[in-house]
């Protein structure tokens, strides 16, 4: 069984730091294509950050720069470090794992930047 458990999201106030987590089971974790969404009410998920299994990694133009993905092997886990934190960054992130016609998603985690 598949699972996907994102952690590490919150409340935090603009110009602030956040790190999310995502722990990954059930699947050979180093070939998959690890991607962070996002999502706001009445909007389809938005790609935020991709890391490949060989480590490259790609970014939306809206948070290149304040965001980094990385990935730990070993423990199985992908971290999106996210800084210079925006309101326009409130939503829920999910964690999506893909390679090739396998694609898995997060239960999700809120992210909400706020004075």
């Amino acid at each position: 069984q598949v699972q996907l458990v994102e952690s590490g999201g919150g409340l935090v106030q603009p110009g602030g730091s956040l790190r999310l987590s995502c722990a990954a089971s059930g699947i050979i974790f180093n070939i998959y294509t690890m991607n962070w969404y996002r999502q706001t009410p009445g909007n389809e998920r938005e790609l935020v950050a991709a890391i490949y299994g060989g480590g490259s990694t790609n970014y939306a133009d809206s948070v290149k720069g304040r965001f980094t993905i990385s990935r730990d092997n070993v423990k199985n886990t992908v971290y999106l470090h996210m800084s210079s934190l925006k309101p326009e960054d409130t939503a829920v992130y999910f964690c999506n794992a893909r390679y090739a016609v396998r694609n898995y998603w997060g239960q999700g985690t809120q992210v909400t930047v706020s004075p």
